[in-house]
């Protein structure tokens, strides 16, 4: 007996070594990881301290920890004012068009990428493609005010060079969504593809050589191959998205609407914005914060929990 205690003891002894000379080892990457995890501690773990206030009356001059309990009376308020509920549900309508535009084009657009022969185009192709994820939504918003301005806007004038009227898409209830949806997806869609094309990189050449030999073309071959070997990726990007589902775009929306298209154009995000920074109401729309990221982690594990259920490509 004494002999297995001090041989299990030896073993234990000598695993904490080898992983203690890993970790040595690979000391350098620990220390590029300490930044991110720096960076998750100080901006995203620490301010949840103040998601406090959604429960209490906050009071500035007292504190959060001072500040009168509210019996959840904000949540209640909630779901009795209009201008939340419309929010809601222009929260919801554009992230559903956004999750299917936005997701669907990158698929589509490293399809065909991944189809384009000559090297020197398609380096040509995913560099100018990836350029607009890299401009700030002040920078775009800006532009696509110039664009499609009633009196100087480039697609006005083409309107009214075949003899229409001109029309101001940003104030208009009938564009704006649409216009969000292009935007979003011109700026993001390069961006995007990048780990589906790095996932079919991946995919062996012979597979490829097989199915020509069967008789495949090169449609047959996107089809029944290069597809299918993206769908781990596309599912757990999918899972992801579905965590942000009420996020329509906070930076978008905020650089491109106004009072005339709230009805459409209001979202949870712009409505907090507002709440908290215009009216100063921050213990209410922590409240309004704190439901949103609620909704999305229970959209998150439910989505999770069923796709494991049918194959093994979930996020955990």
């Amino acid at each position: 007996m004494a002999i297995s205690v001090e041989t299990s003891v030896i073993k234990a002894n000598t695993s904490r070594a080898l992983k203690w000379k890993k970790v040595k080892k690979m000391k350098m990457l620990y220390v590029l990881l300490l930044l991110p995890v720096l960076h998750l501690a100080i901006f995203h773990y620490a301010p949840m301290y103040g998601v406090i206030i959604a429960f209490k009356d906050f009071k500035a001059g007292l504190g959060i920890w001072d500040s009168p309990w509210n019996n959840f009376e904000h949540f209640k308020n909630m779901f009795h004012d209009f201008v939340f509920i419309r929010a809601l549900r222009n929260t919801v309508i554009i992230s559903v068009l956004r999750l299917v535009v936005g997701f669907t084009f990158p698929i589509i657009f490293a399809l065909l990428i991944n189809e384009i022969i000559h090297k020197t185009f398609k380096k040509t192709v995913q560099s100018i493609s990836y350029l607009p994820h890299f401009m700030s939504w002040v920078i775009i918003a800006s532009m696509i005010v110039e664009v499609f301005s009633p009196q100087r806007g480039v697609v006005n004038y083409i309107i009214t060079l075949f003899g229409g009227n001109p029309i101001n898409f940003l104030s208009s209830k009938a564009y704006f969504i649409p216009l969000l949806l292009i935007s979003d997806a011109w700026k993001e869609v390069g961006w995007a593809s990048i780990l589906y094309l790095a996932s079919i990189s991946s995919i062996s050449p012979e597979i490829y050589e097989a199915a020509e030999s069967d008789g495949a073309n090169r449609f047959h071959k996107m089809l029944y191959i290069t597809l299918p070997s993206l769908i781990p990726v596309i599912t757990i990007l999918f899972l992801l998205r579905l965590g942000h589902i009420l996020s329509g775009g906070f930076d978008q929306i905020l650089n491109l609407y106004s009072p005339l298209v709230y009805e459409v154009g209001d979202i949870i995000d712009t409505y907090v914005y507002r709440a908290g920074l215009v009216e100063f109401r921050l213990d209410y729309s922590a409240a309004v914060g704190l439901f949103k990221n609620l909704v999305g982690v229970v959209l998150l594990v439910t989505v999770n929990q069923i796709v494991r259920k049918f194959n093994d490509y979930g996020v955990w």
